[in-house]
């Protein structure tokens, strides 16, 4: 499907449309420059994004304003090189200790979806998610499965991430998913209907 492409396109940087960021870039993502408290500790709410994408470095800039202590996790020394250049405090493996919090896998194409949903979700993580067309099996299932990961524990893998807000570029995205993340967070509907 074209339109799901140009969304895909656009979700992980590599539209040829107009630049929808500033900042470092990761690999072929943009990460955008960080707002003025990346990672900063804020009470009980935490964020942690996988893969520096073109949504991630905006889904950590908002997340951040809107008060969650936030984490990128990327595994490619390069890209997180660049994230850390743009400000973000990153780690190359998912972390054992995220009690409460809310995980978001940004890119489904990467070749360690399947080691990062799986150790995200051997944590006590609130909310694990990945971005990806809602009408499609996501590529996350076999990689899982691939992986000896229980069919349960597949399932506990939200998808869609965002409300449905028609969002289609990379801070769009962004907004959806975190107003999505806050709609869970304080049981309201939200929204998620496709």
């Amino acid at each position: 499907m074209a339109e799901d492409t140009d969304a895909c396109s656009v979700a992980h940087g590599t539209s040829t449309g107009t630049s929808t960021s500033t900042g470092a870039t990761a690999g072929t993502a943009t990460v955008p420059a960080s707002s003025p408290a990346p990672g900063g500790a804020s009470g009980d709410r935490t964020l942690v994004a996988v893969f520096a994408s073109a949504v991630s470095g905006y889904l950590l800039r908002y997340a951040a304003d809107a008060g969650y202590r936030t984490l990128l996790v990327e595994p490619d020394p390069g890209r997180a090189d660049a994230a850390r250049m743009a400000g973000f405090p990153v780690l190359s493996d998912v972390p054992e200790d995220l009690d409460g919090a809310d995980v978001v896998v940004t890119d489904h194409h990467r070749e360690e979806l399947g080691v990062a949903l799986r150790d995200a979700l051997a944590t006590k993580a609130r909310w694990v998610g990945i971005m990806g067309n809602p009408h499609h099996v996501g590529p996350h299932v076999a990689a899982l499965e691939s992986l000896g990961v229980a069919p349960g524990d597949v399932a506990r893998v939200h998808r869609p991430i965002g409300l449905n807000i028609g969002s289609r570029t990379p801070p769009e995205i962004a907004i959806s998913t975190l107003a999505g993340l806050l709609a869970d967070r304080n049981s309201r509907p939200g929204g998620f209907s496709f």
